[in-house]
């Protein structure tokens, strides 16, 4: 029996690239609990919030609830639920589990298994982590459930990995012309780009293709913020008077200077060389500190900078999928530009 392939091929619903991770976060949560030594069952009513932060957190923008992975993991053979009256799930609804004192935790044979062979914890995190979740997201979630995973051996996951495309990074910052595409950060150290990063807008966990056209060049904090739902991608408001060129000159110039980028100035001289997307920015986000609303809040509505011409900018489909699985409520009005 391998556990690992079990963990690469839980049950979750799938179509049309709807993401649904209350599987692969439970599961984490469970094999972080047992690295820990807590070998006892996982009572409902004591984890459950746990568990409804993390969805919140980490999964779909909508509503939902830990209940139905606390129920329907039983049927993937990596997990076990009894009630007060003995083994099996009452069902799926939270007052039946709250009612019965369910309580969960890893198959007896799960258990076993890790405790002959400890590397396997790691292994079966990595293929948790990788097949549902960016990988700008990897070591916050392990912080989040508790979790240390081991260095996986990665002759093991060829199951549940397809090959990346290694020449991706490249080009998509060549793509955006080494800055970040919300707010043009383009810092280096000699030759070599710092803090710049090629971001998937439809995750290559979810079948995102590795081309340019899915791809942004992002700074690390835009980065993680839009790998978190805070930020997305919106059609143009442009052909409105004084918005299409993205410069407070209407020049439309692709030309940028030292001194007219960046969150707080207003204006982006690349915006609209070949792109009518504007930036979303999450009414859920709250930053009350100067440099929240320089670096997220003044984002809402502006134009995106880049990809360069000739560049494919990003696909709708893609832009579309993240929109209804990533990002998270409804986008803020454009902020008002300060002089």
């Amino acid at each position: 029996m391998d556990w690992v392939e079990r963990a690469a091929q839980l049950r979750q619903w799938t179509r049309g690239g709807t993401r649904a991770p209350h599987k692969p976060l439970l599961l984490l949560y469970a094999l972080s609990r047992f690295q820990q030594g807590a070998d006892d069952e996982l009572r409902y009513s004591a984890v459950e919030e746990d568990l409804r932060g993390l969805l919140a957190e980490y999964g779909p923008g909508n509503r939902t609830t830990p209940a139905y992975p606390f129920h329907h993991l039983v049927t993937d053979g990596v997990w076990e639920v009894r009630t007060e009256r003995g083994p099996g799930s009452p069902g799926p609804g939270v007052r039946e589990l709250r009612a019965t004192g369910a309580a969960g935790r890893l198959a007896p044979e799960l258990r076993a298994a890790l405790r002959r062979e400890p590397s396997l914890l790691g292994r079966m995190a990595r293929v948790l982590l990788d097949l549902n979740f960016p990988p700008s997201l990897h070591g916050e979630l392990c912080e989040a459930v508790g979790l240390e995973p081991e260095e996986a051996e990665t002759g093991l996951l060829s199951v549940a990995r397809r090959q990346r495309d290694r020449r991706m990074r490249e080009m998509v910052l060549t793509a955006y012309e080494y800055q970040c595409a919300f707010c043009g950060y383009d810092g280096r150290i000699g030759a070599a780009p710092v803090g710049l990063e090629a971001a998937h807008v439809r995750w290559w966990a979810f079948d995102g293709p590795d081309v340019v056209e899915n791809g942004l060049c992002l700074c690390s904090l835009h980065h993680k913020l839009f790998d978190k739902g805070v930020l997305g991608l919106g059609e143009s408001t442009a052909d409105e008077p004084g918005t299409s060129s993205g410069s407070s000159s209407g020049t439309g110039s692709s030309t940028r200077t030292d001194t007219d980028t960046g969150p707080g100035s207003g204006t982006d001289p690349r915006a609209g060389s070949g792109t009518s997307h504007r930036i979303l920015v999450s009414q859920s986000f709250v930053g009350r500190s100067a440099a929240a609303r320089e670096h997220v809040v003044a984002l809402a509505g502006r134009p995106l900078i880049g990809p360069q011409p000739g560049a494919r900018p990003v696909a709708a489909a893609h832009r579309a999928w993240h929109t209804r699985q990533v990002f998270h409520g409804s986008p803020r009005p454009a902020a008002t530009n300060q002089a």
